[in-house]
């Protein structure tokens, strides 16, 4: 099976029945400043999927986009050396989610994985914007949807 793109990204949404909506934009959104520009929002709205490896195994944590994801916290999360946690490779991020570096989405991905969201994702007010499963796509979610379509688990990460 080849690279997922937005199309697969909306057949999951669909199949699911989901609220979300994949949203185009004209421009770049490949940072949380472009994308909060782009869609005319907050920071704050916008959340990133990030892979990190452990022991060999693939866990997404997603996380508010100006947000730093403290790796020895995720280590003690998890109940590992902080010396165990790393950012996986763009290779391993394709192989775990389906989706290149930049456009990976929150769901859908090609397999499954232990998937962590940070409590002020979990919490926020309203819709959150993440990858689109490509440049210039974003997905539009509630974060209660995000949670349960992941089957995540809602951490203090940051």
């Amino acid at each position: 099976m080849g690279p997922r793109d937005v199309t697969d990204l909306e057949a999951f949404l669909r199949q699911r029945r989901s609220q979300a909506r994949v949203v185009r934009l004209d421009r770049d959104t490949a940072t949380v400043a472009s994308a909060a520009e782009a869609l005319g929002v907050s920071p704050d709205r916008i959340i990133k999927s990030l892979v990190f490896m452990v022991n060999d195994e693939p866990i997404l944590v997603i996380a508010g986009g100006p947000s730093r994801v403290d790796r020895r916290r995720l280590a003690e999360i998890l109940g590992v050396p902080p010396g165990k946690v790393r950012l996986a490779t763009p290779e391993e991020v394709l192989a775990a989610t389906g989706y290149p570096v930049g456009g990976v989405p929150p769901v859908g991905h090609a397999r499954q994985m232990r998937v962590y969201v940070d409590r002020r994702v979990a919490e926020a007010p309203t819709t959150v914007f993440g990858g689109g499963g490509a440049d210039r796509f974003l997905i539009e979610i509630e974060p209660s949807e995000l949670v349960a379509l992941t089957g995540a688990e809602v951490i203090d990460l940051v």
